[in-house]
């Protein structure tokens, strides 16, 4: 991998099969390889893939390939092997010599299966697609046995050679696996592997007028490169015993590849479904694959994500075997801090408004930092200064609001870095829109401070009306309003859902140091946010795409989550009750503690839940404190959001939460490798909890027999010794939902 200060995550459940297998001299080499279908662009889901598999190859000193699926050439395009290999390189990774695509085997591919059918483990079946939908059967009953099955090796060879010489026609016949057509796994009921398909392929020409399907290419792909550990989403846990079935067939050499699953990757606000994502792009409700509001990694490459953010927050979630949704705050987090440490500063004004300085009469610059905080060296720049500027618009009300802190009629405020000027007066045009703020200035106040030590109403940025340069601003927001975009009332579609306000383009003003940015660079705009020039700026013509807002602005906006409403019995005592509840006393106890306070807001910045988090901040943080205040521990609020995310999705338990809260007081660190070191991560996986839950019940034949009998109180004693015989790892809702199915 090309960049070698990507920080490698905590353990997960992919590098300790990888471990084990080293360790048990399974394989010597670590192969793992990042298999893309060149139909599209590369979204944020194929950003963890990546990080994983090149991660893995990584951490185990072995390789990662990059494979290109290439077996269905209709849907197929360069330009998407192009911008797919662009993608990877920015996310900091190198395939190095290892480039393949699945069409280097296709000759090998078809060998394997006149093998097959030599074997008498596949057959040419001339049914319909839609017979043989029919004919698979369902869940619950056996499939019916195509009438095709019974052909001789010699009728099928003879087929299969003619389909490979154009003889017939698209859907004329498949290739099938002869497996198990009462199998109840449907994927093992005599598959399809090859199909006709009278289709240009970019790369093989009219060489081929059939080709493999997917399960087939990918498993043997695999084999023919030396795959190791063949990772992918949990969508294709079904297709494994295929994957294992193919390779089993054809007697391949050992070490096989083995294939594992992981949780993909679902983010609030976002789709991550390639179709659904192409037809935005063909209905052109977005400016195509890289438009900066789509989740495509080149869209948020040209919206001004780092790679370095990106792969910190997939770091952040980890690997798991549950699907689960990831609150997009989470992703953003990453980016704000990233770009924090990185991004030079600058002023600007996105709606500008003039402002006069009234008795100002030269004309001066003043040099403010232009260095992120803390950066190394130290960077300034000169800015100018003169009697006309330039303010935000929002900054200004002729009538104030209630806590309203900038600029008012009568109000003092502080000119960043400059004067403080107060308001006297507004210009307006015929309809009474202000045009222009009139201001006086005291001079004692050079530089922003005032030596009688008054405060000002607040801070304003601004720009020099004469120096500053105009500037196009894209400002960006997420494309969907609902954090659940394909859910929706009946009748609706996740196109009735998309943000009407994604996109607002402002004429705005900049100071002159912008204009001298190349394309690509990014900065933060003062008070405002975090910009990138774009692709689309020209000289005298600077574009500006919002990358990011300072702070969330969508998390007051969200609605409260509906309670459900209370059995009569608590709503009655409910009402009873002091006014005072334990909510709101968890919530008094950590506003009254200003470090407590920072701590919970940082956290819900980084993706937790405000109401958890206060509530774990006032009881389980102040507890394991003691005497210590926040500022002694290693405790940040990432940290916690990241423990409470594991809490939630049952990786830890309240319990043991709190063991690792006390390490992450006392070391800091990632909260899910915390978990792994100290050996309290929950058992989830139903696979991993039958045979306890098996152990359990034949030991206790005469509880089981009483249950089942009718005597349903047992469950608390039957769920006990489950969680006794795991010595505590099992996660409760699962282990009680297997154990209800075993008793059934």
């Amino acid at each position: 991998m090309s960049d070698s200060s990507v920080r490698s995550p905590g353990p997960d459940f992919v590098r300790a099969v990888v471990q084990q297998d080293l360790a048990d001299g399974r394989h010597s080499v670590v192969r793992t390889r990042f298999p893309p279908e060149p139909n599209g662009y590369l979204h944020i889901g194929h950003a963890k893939s990546i990080c994983l598999n090149f991660g893995v190859a990584r951490d185990f000193g072995g390789v990662c390939h990059l494979r290109f699926d290439d077996t269905n050439p209709a849907k197929e395009d360069p330009e998407f092997v192009a911008s797919i290999q662009e993608d990877v390189r920015w996310l900091g990774f190198d395939w190095g010599d290892n480039l393949f695509f699945a069409s280097d085997y296709f000759e090998q591919l078809y060998a394997f299966a006149e093998q097959l059918i030599e074997a008498g483990r596949a057959y040419v079946c001339s049914q319909t697609e839609a017979e043989m939908r029919a004919a698979r059967g369902t869940v619950t009953t056996p499939g019916t046995p195509s009438p095709y099955r019974g052909r001789t090796v010699a009728e099928n060879l003879d087929l299969l050679r003619r389909m490979r010489a154009g003889e017939f026609p698209d859907g004329a016949h498949v290739v099938r696996a002869r497996i198990d057509m009462a199998n109840p796994n449907m994927k093992m009921r005599d598959p399809p592997f090859y199909r006709i398909r009278h289709v240009h392929h970019d790369r093989t020409g009219d060489a081929w007028c059939i080709y493999p399907l997917y399960d087939y290419a990918h498993c043997l792909s695999d084999a023919i490169e030396g795959i190791s550990h063949s990772v992918c989403t949990l969508e294709f846990e079904n297709n494994r015993e295929l994957y294992d079935w193919f390779i089993d067939a054809l007697d391949l050499p050992e070490p096989r590849p083995k294939q594992y699953e992981f949780a993909r990757l679902a983010l609030t606000y976002n789709l991550m479904s390639k179709r659904k994502l192409l037809r935005l792009v063909e209905e052109g409700r977005v400016n195509g694959w890289d438009d900066p509001r789509m989740p495509t990694i080149s869209g948020m490459r040209r919206l001004g994500y780092t790679p370095e953010a990106v792969r910190a927050f997939c770091d952040r979630i980890g690997v798991a075997k549950a699907n689960s949704t990831v609150d997009i705050a989470l992703l953003e987090h990453a980016v704000r801090d990233d770009l924090n440490r990185r991004a030079p500063r600058a002023m600007g004004v996105l709606e500008p408004l003039r402002l006069v300085v009234e008795g100002y009469t030269g004309s001066e610059a003043f040099e403010l930092a232009s260095s992120a905080p803390g950066e190394a060296p130290e960077r300034s720049r000169s800015v100018p200064f003169s009697g006309e500027l330039y303010i935000d618009r929002e900054d200004f009300a002729q009538d104030p609001p209630e806590g309203f802190r900038r600029l008012a009629p009568g109000r003092e405020v502080r000119l960043r870095g400059a004067y403080f000027v107060t308001c006297t007066g507004v210009d307006t045009d015929a309809s009474g829109a202000v045009t222009a703020v009139r201001c006086a200035f005291d001079p004692a106040t050079r530089g922003g401070e005032a030596p009688d030590g008054r405060k000002p109403s607040g801070t304003l940025h601004w720009v020099d009306a004469v120096t500053s340069v105009p500037a196009t601003v894209r400002a960006y927001d997420r494309l969907f309003s609902s954090p659940t975009p394909e859910e929706g009332p009946e009748g609706t579609t996740f196109l009735d859902r998309l943000n009407p306000d994604s996109l607002r383009t402002l004429t705005a003003r900049v100071e002159a140091s912008v204009a001298e940015a190349a394309v690509g660079d990014r900065f933060q705009l003062e008070r405002v946010g975090y910009f990138r020039v774009d692709e689309d700026s020209t000289p005298g013509a600077l574009v500006l795409n919002r990358t990011i807002t300072l702070r969330d602005t969508w998390a007051k906006a969200a609605p409260a989550v509906k309670p459900k409403k209370a059995p009569k019995k608590a709503a009655k005592a409910q009402e009873q009750a002091p006014a005072s509840t334990e909510g709101t006393r968890a919530g008094d106890a950590v506003d009254a503690d200003a470090a407590l306070a920072g701590l919970r807001d940082a956290a819900v910045a980084a993706g937790a839940d405000r109401t958890t988090a206060t509530n774990f901040v006032a009881n389980d943080v102040r507890r394991a404190l003691g005497e210590r205040g926040v500022a002694d521990t290693r405790l940040d609020g990432a940290s916690l959001a990241g423990l409470l995310a594991l809490q939630a999705e049952g990786v830890v338990s309240g319990k043991a939460s709190r063991r690792v809260l006390a390490v992450l007081l006392d070391e800091g660190g990632d909260p899910a490798a915390v978990v792994d070191r100290l050996g309290v991560r929950q058992v989830s996986d139903a696979s991993a909890l039958a045979p306890v839950v098996a152990e359990v019940l034949a030991a206790h034949p005469d509880e089981v027999a009483r249950f089942r009998g009718g005597e349903t109180k047992l469950m608390g004693f039957l769920m006990g010794r489950v969680m006794r015989a795991s010595r505590g790892k099992a996660d409760p809702k699962a282990a009680s939902a297997v154990l209800r199915d075993q008793l059934r």
